[in-house]
């Protein structure tokens, strides 16, 4: 079997980040946050994308970086709550990567995400209403993962070490 990306997705506040990060150490794996390289690229904070250049601009940006992980090494990689949502980019998920979903409801979740002036999404909403709406939104797309582990229970460390068998067993790892 060949060795596949490990794509995590799921809610903000689901681990991605977290997890990816323990997950790649035990795998011996390179890690990648969507998120950071968005950042370095346009060389600003995601909130400051949102407010200066519009949503249509992060998802651009996203998509065009995301491929990029994609066509590359095989690594662990965490992209953010929407970016599987997007048809194409799912299908390259499905295609290149082994998705697993992080299960995680929309009260957990957004007891994680903390201080909302990170995350433009939830500006100005109740946290965990706008978590529930986002998954109503993306479920689909979740759901659609390869596999699936449930993050509310459980120690990042824990679900990490679920993710590196996973890798293992259908992963190529």
């Amino acid at each position: 079997m060949d060795k596949r990306h490990v794509v995590l997705v799921g809610l903000p506040g689901s681990g991605k980040s977290t997890v990816g990060r323990l997950a790649a150490v035990m795998l011996g794996a390179g890690w990648v946050d969507l998120d950071i390289l968005i950042e370095d690229r346009a060389g600003k904070s995601i909130a400051r994308i949102f407010a200066e250049d519009g949503e249509p601009s992060f998802r651009a940006l996203e998509a065009e970086l995301g491929d990029g992980v994609l066509a590359g090494e095989p690594v662990v990689f965490s992209p953010g709550g929407g970016f599987i949502s997007d048809p194409e980019r799912r299908r390259l998920v499905l295609e290149r990567g082994l998705a697993i979903y992080l299960e995680t409801s929309p009260a957990v979740a957004a007891s994680r995400v903390g201080d909302a002036k990170h995350r433009p999404f939830l500006e100005g909403r109740d946290p965990a209403e706008r978590m529930a709406e986002l998954l109503r939104q993306r479920q689909a797309g979740y759901l659609e993962a390869h596999e699936k582990v449930t993050t509310d229970a459980s120690k990042p460390r824990d679900v990490a070490r679920r993710v590196a068998e996973l890798a293992r067993a259908k992963g190529g790892w």
